[in-house]
């Protein structure tokens, strides 16, 4: 396993990170020891979690994933691992998080993070994120902005909390020992390079990390946002590498496959839109054609980008998992990248 750091901070992390967000839903409390045990074992020291989870976020599992991973972090060398974890922000309808009340206040944040800290038995948090932003913004699928989105009836305005008193709340958490550096998650280059301005006129904390979908169906990040993480110091890490299964192609062989795309109807629209099944079927076949699973394929691509610093990796069953953090191992040869590309090319991000 290979290690690298963080952005700015002082934070050295594995290539490949566990995420845990089936854990409460899908798994249970002895398949979450058994995953991060092995993850553990396999050189794998960095550990991805968020309030909010199990997803899909329900009422009742909501805070089931960081009270698990609590359980068994108590027991484990705390600064062995490095631990990340998110606040839940607005606009998602997620009623049940702090009374319906989601909006990144200085109040909430802190609220969060009591709460996060409680459940998963700390009194830190190595990485803490912004799950998506405070602001109107295209994530989750959408893929265009819509300023009228903005408009409101009484005020004219929608009224956000600005991304200063944001930093702000985060530089007190940093302060007091709660939080050790912050990230960004599903954030777009306005905003990315709005907090890394912010930051440095106010002196205040920088971001480290962007938590961003990335996949061979969703390379966005390519376009814009690559060039700010290179210039500006700031690490990548790839959520749904595997676009929700898609990239395995077990719904290709079999479109009722069990997996989250058939468990929770309705809740991955981001993949029915045009071109994702074609598109699934032509990487499966590339990858078989080169003796590899599509799952190799998937992985190995987005584990060795330049610009991926850890790649997220999640599972329900220990099978998944061992095939998910073994594919580190895996090179893509030069021919089968351009082929990659030749497809990318015909079919560009069918699923933003």
């Amino acid at each position: 396993m290979q290690y690298r750091q963080l952005g700015n901070s002082n934070l050295k992390v594995s290539a490949v990170c566990l995420g845990t967000m089936t854990y409460g839903d899908q798994n249970t409390q002895a398949e979450a020891h058994e995953q991060l045990d092995y993850a553990l074992a396999q050189g794998v020291n960095f550990i991805d979690t968020a309030e909010m989870y199990p997803v899909p976020p329900k009422a009742e599992t909501y805070t089931r994933t960081e009270t698990m991973i609590g359980h068994w972090l108590k027991n484990q060398a705390r600064d062995k691992i490095i631990l990340g974890s998110k606040v839940a922000g607005r606009n998602r309808g997620l009623s049940w998080i702090r009374n319906g009340d989601e909006s990144l206040t200085k109040a909430n944040i802190r609220s969060a993070i009591h709460d996060s800290l409680k459940r998963l038995q700390t009194d830190y948090i190595d990485l803490y994120q912004l799950h998506w932003p405070e602001r109107n913004v295209p994530i989750f699928g959408q893929y265009q902005f819509d300023p009228k989105l903005e408009l409101d009836a009484q005020s004219n305005q929608k009224d956000w909390v600005s991304i200063h008193t944001q930093l702000e709340t985060l530089a007190e958490l940093i302060a007091e020992g709660k939080v050790r550096a912050i990230g960004l998650s599903n954030e777009q280059p306005w905003g990315i390079m709005e907090f890394l301005r912010i930051s440095k006129e106010y002196n205040l904390p920088r971001v480290a990390t962007l938590q961003n979908s990335y996949h061979l169906m969703n390379r966005t990040i390519d376009f814009g946002i690559s060039e700010i993480l290179y210039r500006e110091n700031v690490s990548l890490l790839a959520y749904s590498p595997l676009a929700f299964g898609h990239l395995t192609g077990k719904y290709i062989d079999d479109p009722q496959a069990k997996g989250r795309v058939t468990m929770f109807l309705g809740y991955a629209q981001r993949y029915n839109k045009p071109n994702v099944a074609a598109a699934s079927a032509a990487y499966a076949k590339l990858a078989r054609e080169n003796g590899l699973t599509p799952t190799q394929l998937a992985l190995s691509f987005v584990m060795h980008r330049w610009s991926v610093t850890s790649t997220i990796v999640g599972a329900t069953n220990m099978a998944q998992l061992q095939e998910n953090i073994a594919a580190w191992n895996t090179t893509l040869s030069s021919e089968v990248l351009q082929e990659i590309d030749k497809l990318h090319l015909e079919m560009t991000n069918p699923a933003p």
